[in-house]
């Protein structure tokens, strides 16, 4: 997959995608709005080049606040998420070539106040979403928010995973209507914050078509929830 050109599908005005970047973005300039005053930290994983975050702060008020990790796997979106940042002005932004799945690249930003999970969940197995939900206790401070978004073809995954995130002390604050085939979802997590575990890898990106063609041959293994192990 080249993760640079895929990008290329934002620029459709009318494509489910670019609704679904602009109702993330609304969705980040909300948490932002709400957070305490002081400094924010922020993490995005699998961040691509960054336009949702990188599309709100410019013009936000609290951008001087911001202090945003953007873990991303290709140099060469990480290149264009420096570009972005530096041409914008946004010194507070930091883009890394790492492995998102492993937390220990948030190590010093954690608790964070937002986190985005954006076009993570539609590319990983459901056991290794429900790692990642378990994971969120240990990114996220008292009050902090996760931002994530889900297809919702068939098997229709976003109930289940509002509740795996339900059942560890998070608050769904909004989502979109089931109508979008593009789903869009806020959590606000209300509980005491883990300790971070270093070297836990919590998914292995295996990539939509990948993994729609494997559940179309094989039942769905992926259904067997799996500990934060």
């Amino acid at each position: 997959m080249d993760w640079q050109q895929w990008h290329d599908r934002y620029d459709a005005p009318e494509s489910p995608l670019a609704w679904r970047l602009r109702a993330v973005q609304d969705r980040i300039g909300a948490a932002l709005d709400a957070a305490p005053p002081g400094p924010l930290r922020v993490i995005s994983l699998c961040a691509g080049q960054g336009r949702d975050l990188l599309g709100v702060l410019p013009a936000h008020p609290r951008r001087e606040d911001v202090r945003a990790r953007l873990v991303e796997r290709d140099p060469g979106n990480v290149a264009e998420v420096r570009r972005t940042a530096t041409a914008l002005g946004l010194p507070g932004v930091e883009a890394v070539v790492a492995d998102a799945a492993l937390l220990d690249h948030c190590a010093d930003l954690v608790p964070a106040d937002l986190v985005l999970l954006c076009g993570v969940f539609g590319n990983i197995t459901s056991a290794d979403i429900e790692r990642t939900v378990e994971a969120c206790t240990q990114l996220c401070a008292p009050g902090a928010r996760v931002i994530w978004t889900r297809h919702r073809k068939a098997p229709d995954q976003v109930p289940r995973i509002c509740a795996w995130f339900e059942s560890r002390g998070f608050v769904r604050e909004w989502t979109t209507s089931a109508d979008h085939v593009q789903s869009v979802t806020v959590h606000r997590f209300t509980a005491t914050p883990a300790p971070l575990r270093p070297g836990t890898r919590v998914f292995d990106f295996v990539g939509y078509d990948r993994l729609r063609a494997r559940e179309s041959r094989t039942p769905l293994e992926t259904d067997e929830p799996r500990g934060n192990g």
